[in-house]
């Protein structure tokens, strides 16, 4: 093994743990904003510009998932990609709406009534349900990390 491969699996053999440390640090790092937006401009903010910065964080969160243990870059995009469809998202959102407060139902709300263009691909109720998802993720992500951090790990990600 060469000693770059034998530095990157250090400490690394067990698979990806929700609860490890490791994704604990990833978990922080997204919830990590540089800049200070208030309560009022937040309020302001499109649920389509909520989805947009969602949809990088959820992906952030998925490629961070797949990361360990290494594989293949064809392998990492492959697994991304089946995570990050319309469909999936829609399942996600799904699974977590029992657990879903108030304020956030009034996001997804939100968010379902802001998606209006669409892939021709994407039935347009999953591609309201993906838009949700990712308008809530956004949403979390400038209010509330923690309680991202919650959902996420709620989130049933398969490692094949």
């Amino acid at each position: 093994m060469t000693s770059q491969k034998q530095e990157l699996s250090d400490g690394q053999d067990e698979t990806f743990k929700p609860d490890s440390p490791w994704h604990q640090s990833v978990l922080a790092t997204t919830g990590t904003l540089p800049l200070q937006i208030s309560e009022s401009q937040i309020q302001q903010i499109s649920p389509l510009a909520l989805a947009y910065i969602g949809d990088a964080i959820y992906e952030l969160y998925v490629r961070m998932f797949y990361l360990l243990p290494m594989q293949q870059t064809k392998t990492y995009h492959c697994l991304v990609v089946a995570q990050v469809r319309a469909e999936t998202q829609a399942l996600h959102l799904r699974s977590l709406t029992p657990h879903l407060r108030p304020a956030e139902l009034e996001i997804v709300r939100r968010g379902r009534n802001a998606a209006s263009g669409r892939p021709k691909r994407v039935d347009p109720k999953i591609y309201q349900q993906a838009t949700s998802l990712e308008a809530l993720i956004g949403y979390l992500y400038l209010t509330d990390s923690q309680r991202l951090t919650e959902l996420l790990q709620k989130l049933h990600l398969n490692k094949q």
